[in-house]
């Protein structure tokens, strides 16, 4: 009795995740739609992305009833290095959005995916499992399609894959030093403190770059904050505490998918069959990397 009814209890939390995870995947995939409708330049819409973000996850952190900056202590250099490293990210990928499909720079701008688990094995000192070597070379497969279609098209298209490859390794050094202040911190605290540092460098790049910083129209870069900071981090944050590895990783098909048909309704970017082969292996890949760290979990020895 008692555990049919905690059952019960958790199901709505379960059909809550799983609803913020197709709200968080949905709401990422339209960023890049709001970067190119921006009328400030790629790394410029980043910082306003983050500097109008910010201050609402820190008064959502203190209202929680935690004290982010207090409780950071002795994290500052780790967060530092994640938010400076989240800032190189979001200004690679916001440049390259520019000069490649919305759909290739979803993929790609996701690739930390991947790159993550690559990280694991080197700092593991360990092989990589058949299943994650399977879905390595599908990824490797499927990348090399997506990059020759892209140079057949134009240099500049395989520019803008390359610079959206980047942004997905650098979010995987934001992934492994965010890991780190997670230990000590909750979700929403270690993204509100690592933001502040992820802000100046922005900043100061977007006017290295004389690129244009103040909007003429605000619009697009509020819309950019409140849905791919504000909700789409926030409801994949949520969604990462109640759900496997594998759902998410399914999850994340959700957003080349959207991006895909954003990109064909508003500027026409019709796919290939090199480019759908292509897509569907990469996302193969993910989920197949998803997959085995599902079965890693589950082959470890549990507690009594």
């Amino acid at each position: 009795m008692h555990q049919a009814a905690s059952s019960t209890k958790t199901t709505p939390v379960k059909s809550r995740a799983v609803a913020a995870l197709v709200v968080a995947n949905m709401a990422l995939a339209s960023g890049p739609l709001f970067v190119r409708m921006a009328d400030v330049g790629p790394v410029a819409a980043g910082f306003w992305r983050i500097a109008l973000a910010t201050p609402v996850l820190l008064a959502i952190a203190v209202a929680m009833g935690a004290k982010p900056v207090a409780s950071s202590r002795g994290l500052w250099g780790v967060l530092m290095i994640a938010g400076v490293a989240f800032a190189a990210d979001l200004a690679s990928w916001h440049i390259g959005i520019h000069h490649t499909t919305l759909a290739n720079s979803t993929l790609f701008g996701n690739s930390a995916t991947l790159i993550f688990p690559i990280y694991g094995f080197f700092a593991a000192r360990m092989w990589p499992t058949r299943l994650q070597g399977l879905a390595l070379l599908l990824a490797a497969i499927g990348a090399g399609l997506l990059l020759g279609r892209s140079a057949s098209l134009s240099a500049d298209n395989l520019t803008g894959d390359l610079l959206c490859l980047l942004a997905g390794a650098l979010y995987a050094v934001y992934f492994v030093f965010m890991a780190r202040a997670r230990e000590r911190l909750a979700p929403i605290p270690a993204l509100a403190v690592s933001s502040i540092a992820t802000i100046p460098p922005l900043l100061i790049l977007a006017l290295a770059m004389g690129e244009t910083v103040i909007p003429g129209n605000w619009g697009p870069v509020i819309i950019l904050a409140l849905v791919s900071q504000l909700i789409g981090q926030g409801c994949m944050i949520f969604a990462l505490g109640h759900l496997s590895p594998l759902v998410i990783g399914i999850g994340l098909l959700i957003q080349p998918v959207v991006a895909a048909a954003l990109g064909w309704a508003v500027y026409d970017e019709r796919l290939a069959t090199a480019d759908m082969i292509g897509a569907v292996l990469v996302a193969a890949a993910l989920v197949l990397v998803r997959s085995s760290e599902v079965a890693s979990a589950d082959e470890k020895p549990k507690s009594a």
